[in-house]
């Protein structure tokens, strides 16, 4: 997995790389160059009109050497350098030493004119980098809000200039359609607050110190495919369907028995053994009929789930899709959390009673698996000012819970009881639809009754949900794409990882 390194450790992390490679700073940036340049090479062709606007430091001597570089596969190619109050780097002053004198370069030193881009169809931001440790105001406010307001395709060198990295960004910030960060994503990209200024984000290696990296700590990371690889267990030709796990799921209400069936049958696809699932009277023809795979547990309310059936032998509980939140089913949730011991996944429903009867948190099994979405987890935890100061909440949550948190999102975040966070890459916005979660919930309480721990069940089922998504979208596209789909395409997202 992809460590997420502070502002802080990546500025050392290049410090190790030039004394221990050793390799010269400037040739470490051309190196960045470079990279940067077979990326956009792969994406934009020679006809297009680049600008690139400069700063004076580092992010400035990027850009300077991406104009070198583009210059010289015949690209056409303008430079802008922004002269505030920043001083020149060395590395700024060897490149604009370097950069050819028929490229037309500009100084902005004061307030020009709004027009200033109006001819660039590609408009590449170098002003600051992952070293800024302020707001931006002045000229470089004015110069960003301009590159804002073009119409080119903007493209961020590294970072947004005014975007931090580990806090939250005030002031004035690039709205990038793409940001080409080098080796490692900073924290920001991964945070939705960000995602209006970051855009779609690339990594490219640049053979930074894999040493120092290894060595680095850090409580966030960034999932791969390679992770979830050797999560994922091996089937036995020996096995049978009580090697898979008895699992008990608790769903369904009067009007919301859709949940229970999604959530029953993304279950049966996470392969395993045997279902049961716990309804009230009045779905028991619809799960029967749409799920004839489970077997059927009655409870005796007849609209809601008001009594806890026997849970001996089984070695996962899901609870929460579609249960509502009636007085029983407040009683009845808080008798399954004082007589199961064992991890149980929480999501929905089960999650706005716990929001509602705070004294029932202290009773959640150690090692269980929640699964709000945001504004759940603000009836859970309380507001945030920002995306960071939510991530700290996560962190706090996972450790008071001693359980496993999903906070669900684009780069959904899997927190642990110690203190790590593990953000999801798959998935679209195509899952942004009722009933997903419910697939989730599904899929994770499928997992965790196969010997996986909490962990590696949250991690495999929310990568293998956001790939079902991303394997569904191919077929089905973005905007009509169904809860439903990503059942269907559960099976595909497994074949994937096999």
């Amino acid at each position: 997995m992809l460590k997420v390194l502070t502002a802080k450790q990546t500025k050392s992390l290049d410090a190790y790389t030039i004394a221990n490679e050793p390799v010269a700073s400037i040739d470490l940036m051309e190196r960045a160059c470079r990279s940067f340049v077979t990326w956009f090479a792969e994406k934009f062709d020679s006809t297009k009109r680049i600008g690139i606007v400069c700063g004076t430091g580092n992010n400035g001597g990027d850009g300077l050497g991406i104009a070198r570089v583009l210059y010289d596969r015949n690209y056409l190619v303008k430079v802008w350098i922004v002269r505030g109050t920043a001083a020149e780097s060395e590395d700024f002053k060897t490149n604009l030493n370097r950069l050819p004198s028929k490229i037309p370069t500009y100084e902005i030193r004061s307030n020009s004119d709004q027009g200033l881009f109006v001819d660039c169809d590609i408009l590449i931001d170098a002003l600051f980098g992952t070293g800024l440790s302020r707001s931006l105001d002045g000229i470089y406010a004015q110069v960003i809000s301009y590159i804002n307001q073009s119409q080119a395709t903007r493209i961020a060198i590294d970072l947004p200039s005014g975007l931090m990295a580990d806090s939250h960004s005030t002031g004035a910030v690039v709205n990038a359609h793409y940001t080409v960060s080098f080796q490692l994503p900073k924290l920001a990209f991964l945070l939705p607050e960000n995602g209006s200024a970051v855009g779609e984000w690339i990594t490219t290696n640049i053979g930074l110190s894999k040493e120092f990296i290894a060595d680095a700590e850090s409580s966030h990371f960034l999932l791969e495919r390679s992770d979830i690889l050797k999560i994922k267990k091996i089937r036995s030709r020996f096995s049978h369907k009580g090697t898979y796990g008895k699992v008990l799921l608790i769903a369904g209400s009067y009007g919301k028995m859709g949940a229970a069936v999604l959530a029953s049958k993304a279950a049966m696809r996470s392969g395993l053994g045997l279902l049961t699932v716990h309804i009230p009277s009045c779905g028991y023809d619809i799960v029967q009929t749409a799920v004839p795979e489970a077997m059927v547990s009655i409870d005796t309310g007849d609209k809601t789930f008001s009594l806890v059936p026997s849970i001996e032998g089984y070695d996962s509980i899901g609870i929460g899709p579609g249960i509502g939140m009636t007085a029983e089913t407040c009683k009845a949730f808080a008798s399954l959390l004082n007589n199961y011991a064992h991890p149980i996944v929480i999501d929905a429903d089960g999650l706005n009673i716990l929001a509602g009867n705070r004294e029932f948190i202290h009773l959640i099994p150690a090692g269980s698996i929640l699964t709000p979405h945001p504004k759940e987890f603000e009836r859970l935890v309380g507001d945030s000012k920002d995306d960071f100061e939510r991530l700290e909440k996560l962190k706090k949550f996972a450790d008071q819970t001693k359980s496993v948190i999903i906070l669900k999102g684009a780069f959904t975040a899997i927190a642990s009881p110690q203190g790590h966070v593990y953000f999801n890459p798959t998935g679209n916005p195509g899952m942004a639809t009722g009933g997903s979660g419910d697939v989730l919930t599904g899929l994770l309480t499928g997992l965790l009754a196969q010997n996986y721990t909490s962990l590696e069940a949250a991690q495999l089922g929310v990568y293998l949900h956001g790939l079902a998504g991303d394997l569904a979208a191919r077929v089905k596209g973005f905007e009509s794409m169904i809860a439903s789909d990503l059942i269907a395409f559960t099976s595909n997202a497994f074949l994937e990882l096999r």
